[in-house]
């Protein structure tokens, strides 16, 4: 009888050991690996055994034949942890390459040696920008429209034909002039820069050679000398070694000198036929009536009847061929 007491006093105390274990794995390892808690806590008490199994490890509590035994796998405690792989160190930076010695070039030709589209077009844009001034600056273009002007002004019309009309009429005369000229721009210095023959400096110098020319031709030496003053310059020993900027302002220079003298020539007969009106309104004594309105229908009739406009751009022409 007290055998059988005994026996059943062991049986609950390891029943109570067992809840526990069980418990305190509950908290402890399940809690801290985040897993959820297996199926297989289970208490099974058969034969004189207790025992409580779990998922990762296995903590058994067995009694028989008087004997109680505690056994735990090695390692096996109930928290399962993931593996951490350690951080590596970042790869030592490269030092850059010293450069090597000697000038840096730039090349804006293509793999075949012409320039490339972006380039042409670049130029193009830039033509396009400063030709204006190219315009009025180096060719027949200032003279002409000065000389158009001054013949509109001395008819007594302050804006027939307009502005617009004669700036046209000098630009297509510019450009009649200025032919031969653009005609060896092209040929000596656009033409072979497209090609890849020479570079684009070379092509600038090519280029500005038939300008200069052009503008030695008809620049006086007094202008010449005079810009070189006005600028402290030392004068240059033929008129050929004329740097580009000096000659340029004298070119515009005695441009405007030649159109002031076509224009002088250009006044005088109207102001012959504004003379004999006026006199004629004095001697009828028509002090009231303006000359003007009378002068201009016989001005105009004038210029008409001796063709004038042909007159005047046959020797605009003349004055830069040579045939007037």
């Amino acid at each position: 009888m007290s055998t059988a007491s005994t026996t059943t006093g062991r049986r609950v105390r390891l029943g109570l050991l067992a809840l526990a274990l069980t418990g305190a794995w509950l908290v402890l390892g399940a809690g801290s690996a985040g897993a959820s808690v297996p199926p297989s806590a289970a208490a099974v008490v058969a034969a004189g055994t207790t025992s409580v199994a779990t998922g990762s490890g296995t903590t058994s509590v067995a009694t028989g034949s008087g004997t109680t035994s505690v056994a735990t796998g090695a390692g096996t405690t109930g928290a399962r942890s993931a593996a951490v792989t350690a951080p590596t160190s970042p790869a030592t930076p490269t030092p850059p390459a010293t450069p090597a010695p000697g000038d840096v070039t730039v090349s804006i030709n293509g793999v075949n040696g012409t320039p490339s589209s972006s380039i042409v077009v670049l130029l193009a844009v830039t033509l396009l920008s400063v030709a204006p001034a190219v315009l009025i600056m180096t060719t027949s273009f200032t003279k002409i429209f000065v000389v158009l002007s001054l013949t509109r002004n001395a008819l007594g019309l302050q804006s027939v034909p307009p502005n617009q009309v004669l700036a046209g009429l000098a630009l297509f005369l510019s450009l009649f002039v200025m032919a031969p000229v653009l005609t060896d721009v092209k040929n000596d210095a656009v033409q072979p820069y497209l090609d890849g023959h020479v570079t684009f400096s070379q092509a600038v110098d090519a280029g500005k050679a038939p300008l200069e020319s052009f503008m030695l031709k008809h620049t006086r030496e007094q202008d010449i000398a005079l810009i070189t003053r006005a600028g402290d310059k030392a004068n240059p020993a033929t008129p050929a070694d004329t740097p580009f900027v000096t000659l340029v302002p004298a070119f515009v220079l005695s441009e405007l000198r030649s159109a002031f003298v076509m224009g002088f020539v250009i006044f005088v007969p109207f102001l012959v036929v504004d003379i004999v009106v006026s006199s004629s309104l004095m001697a009828m004594g028509m002090m009231m009536l303006p000359p003007v309105m009378v002068s201009l229908p016989f001005k105009i009739l004038l210029f008409v009847l001796v063709d004038g406009w042909g007159l005047v751009i046959t020797s605009l022409i003349g004055s830069y061929t040579g045939a007037g």
